[in-house]
């Protein structure tokens, strides 16, 4: 089955299915604690849309427990980079319709955390299909190690993410149900 057949009917899926449910703060507090990420660290979030798992609250407290938070800006040719943002700031809606921080400080994340359409057990993400995580990943791990969690419900996971040579494995995933390491 093709990428963009799979993203259709996994996103109808997601929205049938849609509940407020969100990731389990502890469990990814212990990921991050045995991946020796420390406090005043950065954490590369998203803004959740079009009914995918819950993020903010995760990153609020991540945020309370000194963490810095960042959120992606998408940019001209499929561009994305992550700005520093507090809840405390406002944000300011792109033309794609996703809320984005009107900061000016960029920055590169040590950990992002990637929103999901579709997974697989080898730790494979199947996204909107613009490239934009798996091109930043590509380009900031040139000079940097980030470490990428996927946020997802179980029920988004597959036998198998069709793959190309673009496409970036993940390090986690981490669901309503549990991790996949």
């Amino acid at each position: 089955m093709s990428k963009e057949i799979l993203r259709k009917r996994l996103i109808r899926i997601r929205k049938i299915n849609f509940s407020d449910q969100r990731i389990n703060f502890i469990q990814l507090k212990k990921i991050l604690n045995k991946l020796n990420i420390k406090k005043n660290q950065n954490i590369g979030g998203y803004y959740p849309i079009n009914c995918e798992i819950g993020s903010l609250d995760v990153l609020e407290k991540l945020e309370r427990n000194k963490f810095k938070i960042s959120l992606p800006v998408t940019k001209k040719n499929n561009i994305m980079d992550f700005y520093e943002w507090c809840f405390k700031k406002p944000l300011k809606v792109s033309n794609r319709g996703i809320p984005e921080p009107s900061t000016a400080r960029k920055v590169f994340p040590d950990v992002l955390i990637v929103p999901l359409v579709g997974f697989d057990r080898n730790k494979f993400r199947l996204g909107y299909g613009g490239g934009f995580y798996d091109r930043y990943i590509s380009r900031v791990s040139k000079f940097k190690k980030v470490i990428t969690i996927g946020f997802a419900f179980s029920f988004q996971e597959l036998q198998t993410v069709p793959i190309n040579k673009f496409d970036q494995k993940l390090d986690i995933i981490l669901t309503d149900k549990g991790i996949i390491k």
